[in-house]
Formats: structure tokens, sequence, C-alpha cells
């Protein structure tokens, strides 16, 4: 039974590590980017209503970048109901959200950052996140209008974001009439069954920020021996820090489809508490955990996210070891030592 506890804390630290990510930015960065690096909130009170369902949801993703805001909210999932409270806040073009479970188990989780460019979804530099998130899922997702509800007292429009392949889950968005901000937002797996719900139950005075946001400069996802040897279609690497003191000999990506994220774990076997290898249930979430030999010892790899079972499978599976990069890095050091 104490086996089974240390390896069940083992996997509850995976899943926080992954729940506490945050965007590119350097957290506590309070000094505001170069005026090409920011997106000025104030035009969004001056364009017209959009018309189309990929329109409100680009609205959307701005919406959650530049409107300062307090709200309560539920959460309804296989694990039970939570509440929690909710703040966004703006200060020198740097962003500031938390989320504060109100029951349960005391759990905050906060963000600090500027706007994250997302690698491989951007047709150019410059190109800020919500726009290259909205090109990015064409071809994996279609998006349409399906009518209009009434959510914590607003008028809301409904977006369904339905998946064009078996690889991910949908999402069913209900959109604030007049700030385009997400209100309630429904998770369905692949039989169209609802996985969780997550709807705002008061929404005080958003307020659209009068001034800029920063947008996080580019940056390259950092680089291991290991690589995914296969990714469901439109998954690229992601660049993001992990709050925390990250375990000696862990290794740590994450991918993402734009709306999916993927994280994948690779650590040596030695020394460590060990997790069953199989499927685990974690709230809304899976993770996969397998066994095997990579580079010459044995390892474990972990695939977690909100994606069908067989698919954090199959991730898991397919986890190669680049060995050519890895004698490339031992000759680089013998030479080095030979020189010296």
């Amino acid at each position: 039974m104490a086996v089974w506890r240390r390896r069940s804390r083992h996997l509850v630290a995976l899943v926080l590590a992954g729940a506490a990510m945050t965007s590119v930015a350097a957290a506590g960065a309070a000094s505001p980017a170069p005026s090409d690096e920011q997106f000025d909130c104030t035009t969004l009170a001056d364009e017209p209503d959009p018309e189309s369902a990929r329109a409100w949801f680009e609205r959307s993703l701005w919406a959650g970048h530049c409107y300062v805001f307090q709200a309560r909210a539920v959460r309804i999932g296989v694990d039970g109901v939570r509440t929690l409270a909710l703040s966004h806040e703006i200060r020198d073009g740097v962003e500031r959200e938390v989320a504060r479970f109100l029951d349960g188990p005391p759990v905050v989780f906060e963000r600090q950052g500027r706007i994250a460019r997302l690698n491989g979804m951007a047709a150019g530099p410059t190109l800020a996140s919500p726009a290259a998130i909205v090109q990015h899922l064409d071809g994996l997702y279609r998006l349409q209008l399906s009518g209009e509800d009434r959510i914590a007292g607003r008028r809301t429009l409904r977006l369904e974001i339905e998946p064009l392949d078996e690889m991910r889950y949908g999402h069913r968005l209900w959109l604030d009439a007049r700030t385009a901000l997400p209100l309630k937002q429904m998770l369905l797996d692949e039989q169209g069954r609802v996985v969780e719900t997550f709807q705002v139950t008061e929404l005080r005075a958003p307020r659209l920020h009068d001034g800029r946001v920063g947008l996080a400069p580019g940056q390259a996802p950092g680089e291991d021996r290991w690589r995914p040897g296969w990714l469901p279609e439109g998954f690229v690497a992601q660049p993001v820090k992990t709050h925390g003191r990250r375990r000696p000999g862990v290794s740590h990506r994450v991918y993402g489809d734009g709306l999916a994220t993927l994280s994948v774990f690779v650590e040596p076997l030695e020394g460590q508490d060990l997790l069953i290898p199989g499927v685990h249930r974690l709230g809304v979430s899976h993770a996969a955990v397998l066994h095997r030999e990579l580079g010459g010892q044995p390892r474990q790899v972990v695939a977690m996210g909100e994606l069908p079972p067989r698919v954090l499978r199959r991730v898991v599976e397919a986890v190669e070891w680049q060995a050519e990069a890895a004698d490339k890095a031992a000759d680089g050091g013998s030479a080095t030592a030979e020189a010296q």
C-alpha cells in the first residue's frame, strides 16, 4: 500500500507540473515590450461584431487577454463539482490570471506573462497567438455557430468546435455577446459525450484594458535526446516553462494543436518511484505510462492530456531515442577533452 501511495504521489506531481505550465514569457517581467511587440486592446472596442464562427473564436481569444475582470465559476467533471474564483488583470502590458478553488483541497493556479507565440503555428515571426491558433485549426476542427443562450445573466452565442478526426476531443463554447469572453465550455469525447463542463456563474464588470498587452518573443523548444515518433496531425512542440523545481533526470516536452495539449515526460527508471504501466484517469485527463529501453537504458515514458486514451498509448509506444544526436554530443565532449 505504501508503494502505491508513493506512485500515486508521483503521478499527481506530473499532473500538477503539466497543469501549472505558463506561457513563454518569463514570469514577473514588468517592463513593456517594444511597440511592434504589443497588441492594442482598445482596437477591440472599434471593431464590428464578428460575422463568422471563426471570427467569433478569434475575438474570444483576444478578449481573454484584453479584458480585466473577476468571476465566480463552477467546474463539473468525473471527479465531482468544484467552485472557483477567477481574476485577470494587466499591469505594464503583462497579464496575471489566478484561479483559486473554493472547496475541496486548497489549490491555486497562477499564470503571469505576455501573450505567447505558439511555435509552428504562425505564418510569420510577428503573428501573435490568437490569429495563429485560428489559422492552425483549419483542417483539424470545424467551427460553426449554433444559436443563442443566456449564461450568468448575459446573452451568449453558442459555438461548436467539432474535430475532423478521432484523435482529439470536441468543444462547445458559449461566448458573451458583448465582450466575446467564454462564459461556458463543454469538453466532448469521441462519442460526443460531455466529459467536463466549466461555467461562469458571475462575471463582475468586465473592463476592456485601456492600453496594450505585450507579445512574448518567439522561442524554439528545448532539445532532448528523444523525440516523438508519432503525434496526432497538427500537434507541434511548444516552448513552455514549468513552475516549480523539476525532478532531476526528468525531460518534459509539451505539444499542442491550438486547443488540445499533450505533455510527454521521459525519465530513467533507476532510483525513481515507478508508475504502474497502463492508462490512468486523472479527472478529465488520461495518462499513459510505459516502461521502455531507450538509449540503452530502461526509462519511464508518460503521455498526459485531454485526449483519447488510445492516442496517448500510441504516443508513448512511438517515442524514439535520437542515437545520432547522442553520439554527436558524446563525440563533441571527447573532442573538447582531447583539445584541452
